[in-house]
């Protein structure tokens, strides 16, 4: 057993004594190939939790500041992490995730690059839409809710209500060789419409308006990675 399987192995134990976790949908993650998990970001538990309850492996890409941190910053190496320069266009962050993408683990990304202050969408970044556009990554997204109650719960010696729904997969079509930045957006809020229809409406912030997503640059498909018929798009 490598050591990420057995730290997730712990991971799952662990959660079974101090969460009160519930997951659906994890029969929408293709079994293989490229595939890029989006999530919202709420709580540093959310990529460890999301991590353990895949049915594949998980790498993260993470701010680098969080690879400093006591405890937390060995986890985050353990699981192969790729830190992040926030701020910046971080080409080695970018080619480390192509690399994983081409390898049969899956990569996690919190497209609005850090932790909502608010628990509700923020603006997010382009850089989702460059990843699966470049590696033909099926995008799968994935909901959170209740990690932030964690710590107020543990004081209490309670368990924390944590709530995993993992949406209908999808990949990012164009007819361009090339994306403009224009593009790089749509795709991109696109996609966050598509993980803010899988939250509570005071989760969804910038994309609460659901009657304003588009699908035009999005291709639904099935776990095995063939189109689902149009009217399986909604």
């Amino acid at each position: 057993m490598t050591a990420r399987r057995f730290f997730n192995w712990w991971l799952r134990l662990a959660y079974r004594l101090l969460l009160r976790l519930s997951v659906e949908g994890t029969e929408h993650v293709p079994p293989d190939g490229p595939v890029i998990l989006i999530i919202n970001h709420i709580n540093f538990l959310d990529p460890f939790v999301v991590a353990a309850s895949m049915p594949r492996q998980v790498t993260a890409m993470s701010k680098i500041e969080n690879f400093s941190i006591p405890v937390f910053g060995w986890i985050f190496k353990l699981y192969g992490a790729i830190p992040v320069n926030r701020g910046e266009a971080d080409r080695s962050a970018l080619k480390m995730a192509l690399a994983i993408l081409k390898s049969d683990t899956m990569l996690l990304i919190a497209p609005e690059g850090t932790r909502s202050p608010t628990l509700a969408l923020q603006k997010p970044l382009d850089g989702l839409a460059y990843l699966a556009y470049r590696s033909g990554a099926i995008i799968v997204p994935v909901a959170l809710t209740g990690t932030p109650a964690f710590s107020r719960c543990i004081k209490r010696l309670r368990r924390t209500p944590v709530h995993l729904q993992v949406g209908i997969p999808f990949r990012f079509r164009s007819d361009s060789p090339r994306l403009t930045r224009e593009q790089m957006t749509e795709m991109t809020n696109e996609a966050m419409y598509q993980l803010a229809a899988l939250l509570p409406p005071k989760h969804r912030g910038l994309f609460s308006d659901l009657s304003r997503a588009t699908t035009s640059h999005l291709e639904f498909v099935h776990p095995n990675g063939s189109n689902l018929p149009s009217q399986s798009k909604n």
